[in-house]
């Protein structure tokens, strides 16, 4: 064989090879039949599947599809996999879901939230006896959640700079814990004085008696705001996104199916959701320096 012929070849190995590993890829990217789910990692990864597993097999026998939940490191992680179209539905906070759907210009948006999310609340909580107002944290430590949290960050300094508190100028230091849990720990060990975290997590700490209340205790409760959703990329069929949508406005607490799940995803019923309901919350990152 000639010299140009081995050339043309290895050239045309070596493209073949190429154009199958791009499919592979994309394959493994958009996997026919699969239904990719994912969280914003409020929560112990552990705690986020056990709660999603049977909310998973009821959406796969919604759908006829194949439901994988894959846990995600932070929460930028989890917006950029919807916008980028590796994730097909996450359960966002408020904020995520805002920077979600202003990063993908509009594409991703809400399916349903919980009833509970139309007015949801964050706590300070402190073991400190001399703490019982916003003001007193002043020249104080403080834990907030993940940077992009909703209930564990942005609301909690909406309602500190309301206050005329600045977090960043008037605290002795702030910290980030990463995650709701890891806040009440962080206060419950001396590490900080006070902490913010989204009100249910703290109600399921104290009812699994994870945390004693006598003696991490809330000092401040907020005012109401909208929370926590479903979301997708607008991308998906318009039926697959019905399916789903209905799939979870079907969940009924009176039967033991929807019990279980509506119990673990700590609501009452699942309603549905508009972007329409978030923007306070994108006034509030703005106002606050947390959205450009």
């Amino acid at each position: 064989m000639s010299p140009n012929s081995v050339l043309k070849s290895l050239l045309a190995a070596s493209l073949s090879a190429t154009l199958l590993f791009a499919a592979n890829g994309a394959a493994a990217q958009n996997t026919p039949g699969v239904l990719r789910v994912s969280a914003i990692p409020d929560e112990a990864p552990t705690e986020l599947q056990r709660k999603f597993k049977p909310l998973g097999d009821y959406l796969a026998k919604a759908t006829g599809l194949k439901v994988e939940f894959t846990p995600v490191t932070d929460y930028a992680a989890s917006v950029e996999g919807l916008v980028n179209h590796k994730l097909d539905m996450v359960w966002f906070g408020g904020f995520t879901f805002v920077q979600a759907n202003v990063r993908s210009k509009g594409q991703v948006v809400p399916l349903v939230q919980r009833a509970e999310d139309q007015n949801f609340q964050s706590v300070f909580v402190t073991t400190a006896p001399g703490i019982t107002k916003l003001a007193d944290l002043r020249g104080k430590t403080l834990s907030f959640g993940s940077e992009s949290s909703t209930s564990g960050h942005l609301m909690p300094r909406s309602f500190m700079l309301g206050a005329g508190l600045n977090p960043d100028t008037d605290l002795k230091r702030i910290a980030f814990s990463g995650a709701h849990d890891a806040t009440v720990a962080a206060v419950a060990g001396g590490k900080v004085d006070a902490g913010a975290l989204n009100i249910s997590v703290w109600q399921k700490l104290v009812e699994s008696g994870k945390v004693d209340p006598k003696t991490v205790r809330v000092f401040y409760t907020t005012p109401g705001y909208v929370d926590y959703n479903w979301s997708v990329h607008t991308r998906m069929a318009p039926a697959l996104q019905k399916k789903i949508r209905d799939a979870f406005l079907a969940l009924d607490a009176s039967t033991p199916q929807g019990r279980e799940i509506l119990e673990l995803q700590r609501a009452t019923k699942f309603v549905p959701a508009s972007a329409e309901h978030y923007r306070a919350i994108e006034t509030a990152a703005r106002s606050a320096g947390l959205l450009k």
